[in-house]
């Protein structure tokens, strides 16, 4: 007996929920390919839209990939199957992340009730409240790292003013160098209504007050109508980190960063992505927690977490842009 096949609809549906997750300025580094006649969905990074000075390595592009993957379990789960993944399957192809074929299963990751947060799930940069976020909702998203293979390190009053620091010297360093403000003027803030990118009404406030970390998008643009805001003077921040620093390590942050994530925007918090210092080896390094233990030993996200306004989504290219279906054949349907 044949094992049963997710037809091409189903799966389509599934990337169509795979390609909500974050992405360094939003720029979507995905191309999915579905083999109807083996079952196989294979995911690659689009190099089109890598940032080479920013992202020389394509760490982050990794994560994005990643974080996409994840949704792509929890999808599977929440329709009745499982979503068997093999990370990078051919090493003669490193842009190619991921194998996946799906099986008629129970959920046994436990990840099907995180499903209706992928569409609610959102990167805020407005300012948050003052609430404290509560350690049970701080230990349990520790624990939804750690189902994960990954850390997550919440950092203490004096750990987060030295992370704060690192970002502040990030943030400098990015306004002084022409390269790193060319690719974010790239994939923010064109003006134009487009399927990508970090559109300007989701800049968020500019800071005149606090200390939370709130990367400025502007960079030195004018924004005569833009807000202004206090934002929070003691943020809780959290570092996400694994044991290693390859690009299966990368790969494997990036699903433990979207199940944070989802689990936080089922929880009822707002969550804010900080990449910046992560872009320099040289803060990055800055940011380990040594006293946190060798899951978290290389960080890969620093994560602001609080009570904050709903905010907009950011757009998303159209499904039939990022995924490719073969036909019977094995050639790919037009």
């Amino acid at each position: 007996m044949s094992t049963p096949q997710a037809d091409a609809a189903t799966v389509t549906a599934w990337v169509g929920d795979a390609v909500m997750a974050p992405s360094m300025h939003n720029a979507q580094p995905w191309q999915f390919r579905y083999v109807p006649a083996t079952g196989e969905l294979r995911l690659r990074m689009d190099l089109t839209r890598s940032m080479p000075h920013t992202d020389s390595h394509h760490r982050s592009m990794h994560v994005s990939c990643g974080a996409a993957l994840f949704n792509l379990r929890v999808a599977a789960a929440h329709a009745g199957w499982t979503a068997h993944v093999r990370p990078l399957p051919d090493p003669a192809d490193p842009h190619l992340l991921a194998s996946v074929r799906f099986v008629e299963a129970a959920d046994p990751d436990g990840v099907a009730d995180l499903y209706p947060a992928i569409r609610r799930r959102r990167s805020s940069r407005e300012a948050f409240t003052d609430e404290r976020v509560p350690a049970a909702l701080l230990d349990a998203l520790s624990g939804a790292a750690r189902s994960e293979r990954a850390g997550l390190s919440v950092l203490g009053e004096w750990q987060a003013e030295a992370v704060l620091d690192v970002v502040e010297d990030a943030a400098q360093d990015e306004r002084l160098s022409p390269e790193a403000r060319a690719e974010i003027a790239r994939w923010t803030g064109s003006g134009v209504e487009g399927p990508d990118g970090i559109p300007m009404y989701a800049f968020g406030p500019r800071r005149h007050g606090g200390r939370a970390p709130a990367r400025d998008f502007a960079v030195g643009r004018h924004l005569p109508e833009r807000r202004s805001a206090v934002f929070e003077h003691a943020p809780c921040l959290v570092v996400l980190g694994t044991a290693q620093d390859r690009p299966p390590d990368w790969l494997l942050a990036g699903q433990a960063l979207e199940r944070v994530l989802l689990q936080a925007t089922a929880d009822g918090l707002s969550t804010s992505l900080n990449s910046q210092a992560l872009e320099h080896p040289e803060l990055r390094w800055l940011l380990r927690d040594p006293h946190a233990g060798t899951t978290t030993s290389f960080p890969q996200m620093l994560l602001r977490l609080g009570y904050g306004p709903m905010v907009p989504p950011t757009p998303r290219r159209d499904v039939g842009d990022v995924l490719a279906i073969d036909d019977e054949r094995g050639d790919r349907a037009e």
